[in-house]
């Protein structure tokens, strides 16, 4: 195997086995009928695509325990993806989303499929719904065939429980916030539960309880975890009001047309005089926003201080995370690809 640190060539390995047990589904969901391939397209591409961070997070989990590589450890890590792919199609759904990785999202791609057949955008929603649906079970199916013996398995059925509740938990917790009045506190407890813990913390438990891991180590993997997923996500929400669509592949209105309840329009608030909070709830999910009314709302997230205060953030997260790893008693190669790993999650552009 090349250096342990080498997530590119991990990503491949990862990249591989998604490539496979994907392709091996869509063929038997064919077999069911070929009218089938519209969706099966749209499998294919919305699992063909990411950083494969999660997947990376619970390899090194096992890795951490002192356990060697293998294939089967890295299907069993690659199915971490198939649960953000789902996370991804319901997340457009209901964002109402129509970028993804500079392409359409599901709903989109099968809304256009569907052109000209009654209701297309209903019944195209109602498809990606279901796309969503049987990649979360992909997700559960890959992880139990991966080739680690059953007893490594079963220690990871609670970690697995978790993950699926606390996803599931985060994502409705965005939808009640969403259009209500900004808070910060609020606004955090989304970003870590929607994605903090199921884009690291989670996945690093996953993996050190197939290894059989002693709740020490699944500790320091908490006090890991949490903020460095806070700071990936905080990282996310920058780029998602501030970057541009050809580097982030997603639309930098989405946010603010959808009123979504992220931390740095909160600071903003906070920080802002009666004028720019009245600016600011003006825009707030305004939809057809021009491209002067987003620079207004850039304008005030800059001027309140925000847009550093967030930067800041990150900063104090992604120090908390890699001091977390000092003296756990790690290899050195799972201490380095861990810290390099914190760095990739969030100092990105896209």
């Amino acid at each position: 195997m090349p250096e342990a640190w080498d997530h590119t060539a991990l990503k491949a390995r990862v990249d591989g086995e998604l490539e496979r047990f994907v392709g091996a589904e869509i063929e038997a969901l064919l077999r069911v009928d070929g009218d089938l391939a519209p969706l099966g397209e749209v499998l294919r591409t919305v699992t063909a695509h990411g950083k494969r961070l999660r997947s990376a997070f619970c390899y090194w989990g096992w890795r951490a325990t002192g356990q060697p590589d293998s294939e089967a450890v890295v299907r069993a890590a690659a199915s971490m993806e198939l649960v953000h792919a789902a996370a991804v199609v319901h997340d457009d759904l209901i964002d109402d989303s129509g970028l993804r990785h500079g392409l359409p999202t599901a709903h989109i791609v099968l809304r256009d499929t569907l052109a000209g057949r009654p209701r297309p955008s209903t019944r195209a929603r109602s498809l990606a719904m279901l796309a969503g649906d049987l990649l979360m079970s992909w997700a559960g199916q890959l992880f139990a065939t991966c080739g680690l013996p059953a007893a490594y398995l079963a220690q990871a059925r609670g970690a697995w429980s978790v993950l699926a509740r606390e996803l599931i938990a985060g994502e409705a917790l965005e939808i009640l916030h969403t259009a209500g009045e900004p808070d910060v506190r609020r606004s955090l407890k989304v970003i870590r539960y929607k994605t903090a813990k199921y884009t690291v913390e989670h996945p690093l438990h996953i993996g050190a309880a197939l290894a059989g891991g002693d709740p020490g180590l699944r500790e320091v993997f908490s006090d890991y975890g949490l903020p460095l997923g806070e700071a990936f996500q905080l990282r996310d929400d920058l780029m998602g009001l501030f970057g541009e669509p050809a580097t982030t592949g997603k639309a930098n209105t989405d946010d603010v047309t959808g009123a979504r309840p992220t931390a740095l329009v909160a600071l903003a608030h906070e920080a802002a005089g009666p004028a720019e909070r009245r600016e600011l709830a003006a825009l707030l999910g305004r939809s057809g926003l021009t491209s002067a009314q987003l620079e207004r709302v850039r304008a005030v997230v800059d001027h309140t201080g925000a847009r550093t205060r967030v930067e800041d953030m990150i900063t104090e997260r992604v120090t908390l995370a890699t001091a977390a790893l000092r003296g756990a008693g790690l290899s050195r190669t799972s201490h380095l690809a861990l810290t390099q790993l914190a760095v990739a999650a969030t100092d990105r552009q896209g």
